[in-house]
């Protein structure tokens, strides 16, 4: 009976020094990855698109932005993955949201103070559609989104580099927000 409960707790100590080193080895990979700018939220379970989230300023607005970071993983994005001149979430999962506290000026047109959720229009040449909504919280992303909420609606020209980036990334930088994704570059323009 004695070498039963030995045998019992050994191996119950054995499979708790397993499982804590292996979540002490996953903590330090992911505290590597993080910016300063932008930080990962932790999440309640494996995601294959990581929920990102950043603060930051344009000017004297502080902008808080939330969304999944989708990878490419071999797959084609732009007329695939995400279609064509149908709305996409400019993410993954829930809808990404931008957060403004005081009022902006959105590629030439005004958007009050608010959060929003962020949408996009891609196009195989020419502007994309660029769609601030006044429906943020929504779980299942575009499709949920409907258009009568839009609070505004902008046209942004996408750039295309030959280098690509794996990750999806939503930046705060100049000229106001910047997406990033496969070999394309949207920039916002937002003062």
């Amino acid at each position: 009976m004695k070498k039963t409960n030995m045998l019992m707790l050994a191996s119950a100590l054995a499979t708790m020094m397993f499982f804590s080193s292996c979540g002490g080895e996953k903590s330090a990979e992911s505290s590597d990855s993080e910016t300063s700018e932008m930080e990962e939220i932790p999440a309640q379970d494996q995601r294959s698109s990581p929920l990102r989230s950043l603060e930051g300023k344009i000017g004297e607005t502080n902008v808080l932005i939330q969304y999944g970071a989708p990878s490419v993983r071999g797959r084609v994005v732009w007329g695939d993955l995400v279609p064509y001149n149908e709305v996409w979430r400019t993410g993954a999962n829930e809808s990404t949201f931008v957060d403004f506290d005081t009022n902006v000026i959105v590629e030439g047109k005004e958007l009050k103070a608010g959060r929003y959720s962020l949408f996009t229009i891609p196009k195989s040449s020419g502007n994309w559609t660029v769609i601030f909504n006044a429906e943020w919280d929504l779980e299942h992303g575009h499709f949920q989104y409907k258009e009568e909420n839009d609070v505004l609606r902008v046209e942004s020209s996408p750039n295309w580099v030959d280098q690509s980036q794996e990750q999806l990334s939503i930046a705060i930088e100049s000229p106001g927000i910047v997406v990033r994704w496969e070999k394309m570059i949207l920039p916002i323009a937002i003062e």
